[in-house]
C-alpha cells in the first residue's frame, strides 16, 4: 500500500466510533487541529471539548501533533486540556514516535487522526501507525494548503480504486 493512502477516509472525526476503536485495542490517539478538529484557525470548541472528555471517559491517551506554532496549539489545548507537539514537522516520522513515547503507547494501539495527506497521513504511515483521514471541516484554506488539496485529489481517487479492488 502507498505511503500515502490512509487506513481509513470517513467523513469526519466527530464521525469516529471511538468506543469500537477501545475494543480493538487502540490507546493512544494523535490529532491534528486545523480543519480535523475545528476550522483553519478556529478556537476550540465546545465540540471538541466534549469529543476530548469522552475519550479521557473511555480511556484513551490523546495528544495533538501539530506543525503550528506554540500560541496556536497551547490556545486550543488550554480548552481540551491534552498534552501536544507543536511545531511537529510533519511528516517526518520523529514526533509521531515522541509523541508515543509520552502517552505509553506504540505503532500497534496508536492511531493518527488527520486531515490532510501529505503531511498527517504520510508521517504516520512512514512511523507505522494507523490512520484516519478526514475531510476537511472548512473548505477556506490558506493557499500552501490550496494548493496541496490539488494532488491529494489524485491520491484519493487512486486509493479509492485500491479499496474497490482490495474488497473484491
Amino acid at each position: 500500500m502507498s505511503i500515502f493512502f490512509p487506513g481509513e477516509y470517513l467523513d469526519s472525526t466527530y464521525s469516529i466510533n471511538f468506543e469500537q476503536l477501545y475494543k480493538e485495542g487502540y490507546r493512544g490517539l494523535l490529532f491534528d487541529i486545523d480543519n480535523t478538529l475545528v476550522p483553519h484557525d478556529a478556537p476550540a470548541t465546545p465540540k471538541a471539548k466534549e469529543l476530548f472528555e469522552r475519550l479521557k471517559k473511555i480511556g484513551f491517551n490523546c495528544m495533538l501533533v501539530s506543525n503550528n506554532k506554540e500560541p496556536r496549539v497551547k490556545k486550543f489545548n488550554d480548552v481540551v486540556g491534552i498534552d501536544y507537539i507543536y511545531k511537529a514537522q510533519k511528516p517526518l516520522p520523529k514526533n509521531y514516535i515522541k509523541a508515543m513515547e509520552k502517552m505509553g503507547t506504540n505503532t500497534d494501539n496508536t492511531i493518527m487522526i488527520g486531515d490532510q495527506i501529505f503531511t498527517d497521513i504520510m508521517g504516520a504511515n512512514i512511523a507505522k501507525i494507523r490512520t484516519i483521514l478526514v475531510k476537511p471541516i472548512n473548505p477556506k484554506e490558506e493557499i500552501q494548503i490550496v494548493l496541496k488539496r490539488i494532488p491529494e485529489k489524485l491520491v484519493l481517487f487512486f486509493y479509492r480504486i485500491y479499496r474497490l479492488f482490495k474488497k473484491n
